[in-house]
């Protein structure tokens, strides 16, 4: 059943980032959400390979071939923004400073756990990159991720299966279905698109989910995959 695409999940993220954060996007679906930030919303974006204040992608014309993110976007800075060493942009991330770190993962467990990397994976081997300490050390983690797997398995768990990122740090899954919170009480969906029940989100879904009593349907504008 059609669930929502990739800009399409950044997009819903993106509505959630508070005025004035510091925010750092992980490789792939997430750095989409620095596109869809609400007009008039002041955000910086940090990046772990020493940029704070990434700006919009950089136009042809434009490109410094210097000035990239942590997963090589030609990038630009935004007003005030700056250009550090990779080692202050992780004293920045390990001292707490980022407010928020958007990443997209495999697995998310009930209690928060938290998977981003499969050492299994054919001549890449393990690559957790700088998300462990992201994870641990943000004040609020979201994951962006695929509800199921291509093979239709599911990636919110009782536990994780594959090797932990890090422990109890998921407060909040956007999914190409549902928004998720990770609660003391486990997974709760704050929002479901139209065409999935209750029934198909459990069915779809590795340990209990409880629907939020205010659950309401999740809209996105239409947007290119």
């Amino acid at each position: 059943m059609p669930g929502l695409n990739r800009n399409q999940m950044a997009w819903r993220a993106a509505q959630d980032i508070a005025d004035g954060s510091v925010v750092n996007l992980g490789i792939g679906i997430p750095v989409l959400a620095s596109d869809h930030l609400p007009a008039g919303r002041d955000v910086f974006f940090q990046s772990e390979n020493g940029v704070i204040g990434v700006g919009p992608a950089a136009a042809a014309d434009r490109i410094e071939p210097d000035l990239v993110d942590a997963g090589s976007r030609k990038i630009t800075l935004r007003p005030g923004g700056c250009v550090i060493d990779s080692v202050w942009a992780f004293a920045m991330i390990r001292g707490g400073h980022i407010d928020v770190t958007i990443l997209g993962g495999f697995e998310v467990a009930a209690n928060g756990d938290f998977a981003n990397w499969d050492s299994r994976i054919p001549n890449k081997g393990p690559l957790v990159g700088g998300a462990m300490d992201l994870a641990a050390c943000a004040r609020a983690t979201w994951v962006i991720m695929e509800h199921n797997t291509r093979k239709g398995g599911p990636r919110l768990l009782a536990a994780c299966t594959l090797p932990l990122t890090a422990m109890r740090c998921v407060s909040r899954v956007y999914t190409d279905i549902a928004v998720v919170d990770v609660t003391e009480a486990g997974f709760v969906a704050r929002e479901l698109v139209p065409d999935v029940s209750a029934d198909d989100l459990r069915a779809r879904t590795g340990a209990p989910i409880a629907l939020a009593p205010d659950c309401r349907p999740l809209a996105a504008p239409a947007l290119p995959a």
